[in-house]
């Protein structure tokens, strides 16, 4: 059962999240990322099981679906 760990609410609300991790000196972005968030202050909560299915996706049991060239801004 859903339990926030910030406010202690039970009730969530299914979501697909993404991520922008630096994975050895490179980003990577995973999209659709099973989340629950909580319908009361809006935390994310990802289960243990997502948390290892990303972590093999990006360690090399993963393909890219895409590869982008991204545009980089310093604003100072």
């Amino acid at each position: 059962m859903f339990r926030c760990h910030v406010c202690g609410s039970t009730q969530s609300r299914d979501e697909l999240f993404s991520e922008v991790l630096w994975i050895d000196g490179q980003q990577v972005q995973i999209d659709n990322i099973p989340v629950l968030v909580c319908a009361h202050r809006g935390e994310v909560t990802v289960s243990r099981e997502t948390t290892e299915t990303v972590r093999r996706l990006v360690h090399g049991e993963g393909q890219p679906t895409k590869i982008v060239q991204m545009a980089v801004f310093a604003y100072a």
